[in-house]
């Protein structure tokens, strides 16, 4: 389990983030939403260890990680960006990690996560020669054989659309759920947040607006804000929500 306490962080004065109060079950995957300069992204370099808190404790198995350096915290992210090595095809990318920690993964495990993402036939491409979608697989894959403790995702979505945007929703899914592996993302869309996650966490400025399943989100928002910015971002995607949830979850919409 990941229990996060009183944390609170600001920058030159500014408070960014403020009394955040969380559990996250092992295998969960949570989506941290919200506005632009909510501090969703600093929530999550706070938990990998890029950035120090002012205040609070971030528990991962019963041990408080805020004073663990990030590289021995055993978190991994997938950046926006993916952050791939263009110098390098697929498969040394995939491997790169492990040029420093070769037992983390054995040659077979490599084998399997290569073929769980659908890459084998890209191993020898250039990062250049490679779709968005194949190279969000590909930093998946590099951070997969790693064996993270918690994966950790910034807007894995936000360049992607259509079939290859639901083919790594699909993937990231999959990936959590045999591996139990606690998974995190942040995202401004409440529609990726919706439909990817066992619960969503939604950010206003520095506080925690709810926290909740989906459907608990839709069906009964806790305050305004979240009603609104829910309804307001969806509503060109309604159709889309309505099908993922139970037609009790349709009044509230319609508010």
């Amino acid at each position: 389990m990941l229990e996060i306490k009183n944390l609170k962080k600001s920058y030159d004065g500014v408070t960014i983030l403020h009394d955040i109060n969380l559990s996250i079950e092992d295998g969960e995957i949570v989506s941290i939403l919200g506005p632009s300069g909510c501090g969703k992204t600093t929530l999550l370099n706070l938990i990998l260890g890029l950035t120090d808190a002012d205040e609070g404790e971030i528990i991962f198995q019963g041990q408080n990680v805020l004073d663990i350096p990030m590289e021995a915290r055993g978190f991994n992210i997938v950046f926006q960006d993916y952050a791939l090595f263009p110098n390098l095809n697929v498969y040394k990318n995939i491997t790169y990690g492990l040029k420093n920690k070769p037992d983390i993964s054995t040659q077979q495990e490599v084998e399997d996560m290569i073929d769980l993402l659908g890459l084998r036939e890209h191993l020898d491409k250039k990062i250049e020669q490679l779709s968005g979608g194949q190279k969000q697989r590909v930093a998946l894959a590099r951070t997969m054989v790693m064996k993270p403790k918690i994966l950790l995702l910034d807007e894995p979505l936000s360049a992607l659309d259509g079939v290859i945007k639901e083919s790594i929703k699909d993937k990231i899914k999959q990936i959590a759920r045999e591996f139990k592996l606690t998974t995190i993302i942040v995202t401004h869309d409440p529609e990726e947040a919706l439909t990817l996650s066992d619960k969503v966490l939604i950010v206003n400025n520095g506080t925690i607006s709810q926290f909740g399943k989906p459907d608990e989100i839709i069906q009964t928002p806790d305050n305004d804000f979240v009603k609104e910015f829910i309804l307001n971002q969806l509503v060109i995607k309604r159709n889309n929500i309505f099908t993922l949830f139970s037609q009790e979850a349709q009044p509230q919409m319609a508010m």
